[in-house]
C-alpha cells in the first residue's frame, strides 16, 4: 500500500483515472487487484539514499512507479493530459521505463515488465541489484 499527500487528492485522482485508466475511488484511493498486474509484473520496495537525484526533477522524497502494459502508449497519453514527459528511457532485463511530472510535481515512473523474468527476479539474492540507479 503507498498513501502520499496531495494538495488537490480529488483532481489529482481524477487525472489519474482520466489519463492512466487509475481506478481512483474518492477518498480511499485504488485498488489494484492481482489480476490486474501485466505478466511479468511484480511488486517493488526500494528506499534510496538520502541524496539521490533519481526523483529529480521533483522535489517530492518519493517517486510513483506504476505497471503498464504499453509504455508509450501511456506516456503519450498522460502528455495529453498535460504532463510533464522526460525524453530519457530505459529498456533491459528488467523491462522498459519511462518517467514523467505529475500536475502537483510528483515523478512517476512507468515499467512496462519484460515478457521474461531475469533468473535473479525468479531467484532472490542470485546478486544483481535489478533495475535503475538502485538504492
Amino acid at each position: 500500500m503507498s498513501s502520499f499527500k496531495a494538495r488537490d487528492a480529488r483532481a489529482l485522482g481524477d487525472w489519474y483515472a482520466q489519463w492512466l485508466d487509475v481506478p481512483a475511488k474518492h477518498p480511499y484511493g485504488a485498488f489494484f487487484r492481482r489480476e490486474g498486474i501485466p505478466a511479468g509484473g511484480y511488486q517493488v520496495w526500494a528506499p534510496f539514499a538520502a541524496d539521490t537525484d533519481y526523483f529529480a526533477p521533483s522535489q517530492a522524497p518519493f517517486m510513483f512507479n506504476l505497471m503498464v502494459d504499453d509504455l508509450e502508449g501511456c506516456l503519450a497519453r498522460v502528455a495529453q493530459g498535460g504532463a510533464q514527459v522526460m525524453e530519457q528511457r530505459e529498456k533491459g532485463d528488467y523491462g522498459d521505463f519511462g518517467w514523467f511530472i505529475d500536475p502537483e510535481g510528483n515523478k512517476v515512473e512507468l515499467w512496462q515488465p519484460p515478457v521474461a523474468l531475469p533468473p535473479d527476479v525468479l531467484s532472490p539474492g542470485a546478486g544483481d541489484d535489478g533495475p535503475g540507479e538502485g538504492p
